[in-house]
């Protein structure tokens, strides 16, 4: 009986393993992280949640008209490398909805050569915490919405994971089809600030004093309209200097934002047994705010299973 015992431990894999220590952790009882989750997934969101039944490929294939919502399609399938699911998801929501331009532009993204849309010329970028590659589509590529197209020309199955001290290529410059997109949208009048090159500063800056710079950057980017560049910017000041405190109540939302935006990326990392770069994230979100409750108990469950992981 031993024995029997003993091969059938060795004959489970890494994810038989993970789903023994969830059950083990259930049973020991998980009320206060479901209750946690479901506060932290509702303010998220701004509204209350909504179950989103996901179709099997094959129901997928045998009806043209989509079960999932467009957000469903990118959370689910794009930002986790099921590329082809996420094709076909796009495809059928598009014989529906046929003038999204978002559904339109991931669909773009989704087939067409990432070398021949950003360009071969590339420079070295290393990740840092917070980095993910929609923050890094919005600070070099001008909109969060291009992470899909940076993470294929960075040969990424699962856009979703960064660790970080990894290493990325950035393009140096975007293609003609690009430029002109971009030239076409309307662009409201704003401070001279380079999103592209943030952080760039007098010579001999310290991190600390740059990343204040860049806090007052997004504050008056915001107070411009351009929310989605001043998030950029504080996430880049908040990456410079964990500690920075806010400087006023707008400084303080963005900072609160972002907070949400990284636990929320860590839970996902979680849910697919990423722990490692879940945890990573957890400490950069308590070295901005120790007393950041979410991310504490989450951290806390991450670093039990890890450990009893180790046990099996």
């Amino acid at each position: 009986m031993a024995g029997i015992i003993h091969r059938s431990r060795r004959i489970a894999g890494p994810s038989l393993r993970f789903a023994a220590v969830l059950a083990v952790l259930a049973a020991s009882g998980c009320t206060q992280v479901n209750t946690l989750k479901g506060r932290v997934e509702d303010r998220l969101n701004g509204s209350p949640r909504v179950t989103v039944t996901q179709p099997s490929t094959t129901a997928r294939e045998a009806t043209a008209i989509p079960t999932e919502s467009l957000g469903a399609i990118i959370s689910g399938d794009l930002q986790r490398g099921r590329y082809d699911e996420g094709e076909r998801a796009l495809r059928q929501y598009l014989t529906v909805h046929p003038d999204d331009r978002t559904a339109q532009s991931m669909l773009h993204q989704l087939t067409v050569d990432p070398e021949q849309e950003l360009g071969a010329r590339s420079r070295s970028y290393v990740v840092r915490p917070g980095d993910s590659y929609s923050t890094l589509a919005a600070r070099h590529l001008g909109d969060a919405q291009r992470f899909l197209i940076l993470a294929r020309y960075n040969g990424s199955a699962d856009p979703s994971l960064l660790r970080t001290g990894q290493t990325l290529r950035l393009p140096l410059a975007s293609s003609p089809a690009s430029d002109a997109a971009s030239t076409s949208r309307p662009v409201k009048s704003a401070p001279v600030v380079d999103v592209a090159g943030a952080g760039q500063g007098p010579a001999g800056e310290s991190a600390t004093a740059r990343a204040r710079r860049l806090q007052r950057d997004s504050v008056s980017l915001l107070e411009h309209g351009h929310k989605d560049q001043a998030l950029v910017q504080m996430d880049e000041a908040l990456s410079l200097d964990p500690r920075l405190k806010p400087s006023g109540p707008q400084a303080d939302s963005m900072r609160q934002q972002l907070l949400a935006a990284y636990h929320q990326r860590a839970i996902v990392l979680y849910r697919d047994q990423k722990l490692d770069p879940a945890i990573a994230l957890w400490d950069h979100v308590l070295a901005i705010d120790p007393s950041y409750e979410p991310a504490v108990v989450y951290r806390a469950r991450a670093l039990e299973i890890k450990q009893r992981l180790k046990q099996f």
